[in-house]
């Protein structure tokens, strides 16, 4: 069942202007690439990974906060941008159902698969990016949360409208946001980079068949923070 607020987060209309979008991109970019060149292990020797973990907090919610302004200028409410809605219980069960479900068969399952079939391996900036100490946990759940909504309005929500209005093509908004996904992970090698393209491109789908950014960001969020926590011991 769809609603008015549905109908506004499938259309293929423009929701800001093309300046506007290419900050969001360099921002996202830009900051994937230098974190790429830096040296993650000898900076979380000398200064722990919480301060990693507050600069990322801190530029995802500012480029929401960039991307909210945009769209008060065309007097859009963030809201329509996420679509769906919560205003019974049984709604976001529902959702928190298929976010799960999402991450357990394509992240958990497919890409897993394709990652062993490929012999795809995480690097070791990629490990030593998770949480050691109580504190570095706590700041990684507040991350994870963090990456599990931004995220999702920046690359989905945002980015996914705004390349499919400048295509005129749903399918190539949905292509499009999934590159940048990827690009946007830089420190986690090319390989790496390609499968979570490819996750980022699933997750459009989701967006899209649910007419809603909700079930995506429960699931993001929960992968990310599960995942975190879990290395953390395994790597004991």
């Amino acid at each position: 069942m769809s609603n008015a607020g549905d109908d506004r987060f499938t259309t293929m209309s423009s929701i800001a202007p093309a300046w506007h979008s290419a900050v969001v991109l360099l921002v996202m970019l830009g900051f994937s690439f230098v974190v790429a060149h830096l040296d993650l292990p000898g900076i979380f020797v000398a200064h722990g990974r919480a301060p990693g973990y507050l600069v990322v907090i801190l530029i995802e919610w500012a480029t929401v906060a960039f991307i909210w302004w945009g769209l008060s200028r065309r007097g859009i409410p963030m809201p329509d941008l996420v679509g769906g809605s919560w205003a019974r219980p049984v709604y976001l069960l529902r959702d928190l159902g298929i976010g799960v479900a999402f991450v357990l068969i394509l992240g958990g399952a497919v890409l897993q698969g394709l990652a062993y079939l490929f012999k795809i391996v995480p690097p070791q900036a990629m490990r030593t990016v998770m949480p050691q100490t109580r504190s570095e946990m706590i700041l990684w759940v507040l991350m994870s949360l963090t990456a599990g909504f931004c995220e999702e309005v920046i690359f989905r929500g945002y980015l996914q409208r705004q390349f499919s209005a400048l295509t005129h093509s749903l399918l190539a908004g949905i292509v499009l946001q999934a590159i940048a996904f990827g690009l946007g992970h830089g420190y986690q090698g090319w390989k790496l980079m390609s499968l979570i393209a490819v996750y980022g491109a699933c997750f459009g789908l989701l967006a899209r068949w649910r007419h809603s950014l909700r079930p995506g960001m429960l699931g993001h969020a929960l992968q990310d923070t599960v995942g975190g926590l879990l290395a953390r011991f395994l790597m004991r």
